[in-house]
């Protein structure tokens, strides 16, 4: 038996012995591949003898190679080892190293780190390969795939296996921690940030041990980070290629739209070098880095330009909301989703969404066929009294709800409703409706044209209101909703009250109403917000400040100085005719409602401008240039008297005080309807 230097392992015992012993004790996982792997030394009538193993760095392909020679030496066979990292790249280069293979039998050749020697694979294949004696086994590791000429080789067909190694799966990643004795109380921290990745699992497990960091908020230092990112991804051809990497770490998803939309021209150049990267994944909306490779991203970002950080969340956070609010409803979860995934290393977000998970259902519209085991689903988490309700609902807002069934079995597996009303209908029904309502009228009133909405029910077959592929979908759902919503005044998501969603809720300014109502044995918390006085953009933007200081929205007041008021339509209207009377004044324009009004907030303008907008806007109307006249006069250029006004127009005084009137009016109709529906 020789090692890759020719060295007899025969004998008495050597050091190497005793690191195999240990190696062989952390080793877990990859049964597949060692099932593979044995049969090839079987030889059966089924066996690959050419295996091909690939992957980025870290994931675990020399230590598996180290496994598959310990086996092979233990079932007898030659085995030659080769690390293609201290061979020269050449045929002659390979075959110095590997030429015993060509002349033993039953050999078993393992080649490590092939990427350092891709230029050779047409050799490899087509010359050195096919000259092994019958019975060899073969495999080869590195980080990038074959090429698809060997694979659809009708002549490789029987004799090729090709692997793509993944992390470590939940239970193999605590087993790989058990073995190198980290406390439990920190795995759970441990597994999130490395994700099952072999290399970051082990260094986190030496961090951990050594320093005795049994902490459920571990996080790595800055020497682990740096030390997976030197192994995991290596040096990148510029900083726009490293920039990329950050904008596709942040994101759920990568597109090359969305690379050019922050990137500009040079996005297709870098989503075709993103692709071919070995940790990179794709799917059919884009691509995704490894779970450690993400993090680790992320983390070294964070920690080395924090204002770089922020300045990417926040463009990132309102290119995501614009395509969340210009989304068909077929696309309003995914969009949801990619937009909450921005949050995620705010743990209140993280613990409550599972992004990992939500394969495993999927989401459908409500139809009558469902109605029996929605109902069943209800009775069964909340009672007999809540099922009426649900029966009630179902039959007035059916498309209110949605049904997640599993991807699995096809059955339900949960479902939600997203009620929006804008009459107090159900209330004799519904004592969660009878108590938003009231909650409504005591703390804003809805206007005309504006509706309210509750995330009524929540329910998973097997966790209920626990985090879950279902409850996430109605997080989701919600979501979208409420920051589509245009001409929404309150949302009320409404839960068991037993407290578990409390300090979630509250972090995103969801506020527990004072006196939470009783359906049949169960009491239910309403969390509300005015989406008047802090609309969808302000609440995000709050809530990245909050993510990007490691502060919390919650317990602080949803009405703030410089937030929203909100006015009914005789107020608005008062409003905007005591500013315009007070346009030259402005300690009285300061204090006038209408400056902390939507329509002004929101437009990034003061209220003189917005004013002068609104006339402008008079003259694109049919008749609206001699409306644009008075008011213009009267306000505007400020004329001491009507009477004067009227003078310097050339007009009767009662058809120059129509004009006025009527140009007001006009006015106040415009910023009205941008205050119901946004800019």
């Amino acid at each position: 038996m020789r090692s890759p230097m020719g060295l007899s392992h025969d004998g008495p015992a050597v050091l190497a012995d005793s690191l195999a012993v240990g190696r062989d004790r952390a080793f877990v996982g990859r049964g597949d591949e060692l099932v593979a792997f044995r049969a090839a030394l079987a030889g059966g009538p089924d066996a690959r003898p050419v295996q091909y193993l690939h992957g980025p760095g870290g994931i675990g392909k020399s230590m598996l190679l180290r496994r598959f020679a310990r086996e092979a030496r233990q079932a007898g066979r030659s085995v030659v080892e080769v690390d293609s990292r201290t061979v020269t790249p050449t045929p002659e280069g390979f075959v110095a190293a590997a030429s015993i293979a060509v002349h033993e039998p039953g050999v078993v050749l393992l080649v490590d780190t092939f990427e350092m020697s891709q230029g050779l694979e047409g050799w490899l294949w087509e010359r050195f390969l096919p000259q092994l004696p019958a019975g060899a086994v073969v495999v080869v590791a590195g980080r990038v795939p074959p090429d698809p000429l060997w694979t659809s080789d009708p002549g490789w067909a029987d004799l090729l296996q090709v692997t793509a190694l993944r992390n470590l799966a939940p239970d193999e990643a605590a087993e790989f921690l058990h073995a190198r004795q980290v406390p439990v109380s920190a795995q759970q921290a441990l597994l999130e940030f490395t994700g099952g990745n072999p290399l970051a699992l082990a260094l986190a497990a030496a961090v951990t041990v050594r320093d005795n960091a049994v902490r459920p908020s571990w996080k790595p230092n800055q020497d682990t980070i740096a030390t997976l990112l030197r192994q995991l991804v290596g040096d990148t051809p510029s900083p726009e290629h490293r920039r990329a990497l950050e904008v596709c770490a942040h994101a759920y998803v990568t597109s090359e739209s969305l690379l050019r939309a922050l990137m500009g021209e040079d996005a297709a150049e870098l989503f075709a070098w993103l692709r071919v990267q070995p940790f990179i994944e794709s799917t059919a909306a884009g691509l995704f880095p490894h779970d450690v490779v993400r993090e680790a991203l992320e983390a070294d970002l964070r920690w080395r330009d924090p204002e770089g950080f922020a300045d990417m969340h926040n463009q990132m956070r309102e290119l995501h909301l614009a395509q969340l609010r210009a989304a068909p409803d077929s696309s309003l979860l995914p969009a949801t989703g990619a937009l909450i995934f921005l949050f995620r290393t705010d743990r209140q977000m993280s613990e409550f969404n599972i992004w990992r998970e939500v394969g495993l259902v999927e989401d459908r519209p409500y139809q009558r066929a469902h109605r029996e085991r929605v109902l069943e689903l209800v009775e069964q988490a909340e009672g007999q009294e809540s099922a009426s309700v649900a029966a009630y609902w179902l039959d007035r807002q059916p498309e209110a709800f949605r049904v997640y069934h599993s991807t699995h079995t096809g059955e339900p597996a949960g479902f939600s409703a997203w009620l929006e009303l804008s009459e107090p209908v159900g209330s004799d029904i519904d004592p969660v409706v009878a108590a938003a309502w009231h909650h409504a009228r005591a703390n804003g009133p809805l206007r005309a044209g504006e509706y309210m909405a509750l995330a009524r029910f929540t329910i998973d077959a097997a966790a209920y209101q626990r985090p879950a592929p279902s409850t996430t979908f109605a997080q989701w759902r919600a979501t979208g909703e409420m920051i589509r919503g245009d001409r929404l005044a309150w949302s009320y998501v409404v839960m068991r009250d037993d407290g578990y969603w409390d300090k979630h809720l509250g972090d995103i300014n969801m506020v527990p109403i004072v006196a939470p109502p009783t359906v049949g044995d169960h009491r239910y918390a309403l969390f509300a917000h005015d989406w008047r006085a802090q609309p969808a953009g302000p609440w995000l933007q709050e809530k990245s400040d909050a993510m990007l200081s490691g502060s919390t929205m919650a317990g602080a007041p949803v009405r703030r100085r410089g937030e929203l008021v909100v006015l009914s339509r005789p107020e608005f209207d008062g409003a905007v005719r005591e500013a315009l009377r007070t346009l030259h004044r402005p300690a009285a324009l300061a204090d006038n409602p209408l400056a902390r009004s939507r329509v002004v907030l929101e437009s990034g303008k003061n209220l003189p401008e917005i004013l002068a907008g609104a006339a402008e806007s008079l003259q694109g109307e049919r008749g609206g240039e001699k409306l644009y006249r008075a008011v213009t006069v009267a306000y505007f250029k400020g004329a001491p008297t009507q009477e004067v006004a009227a003078e310097l127009l050339g007009l009767p005084f009662s058809t120059y005080r129509r004009h006025l009137t009527t140009g007001v009016e006009r006015m106040s109709d415009l910023l009205w309807h941008h205050e119901l529906n946004g800019q």
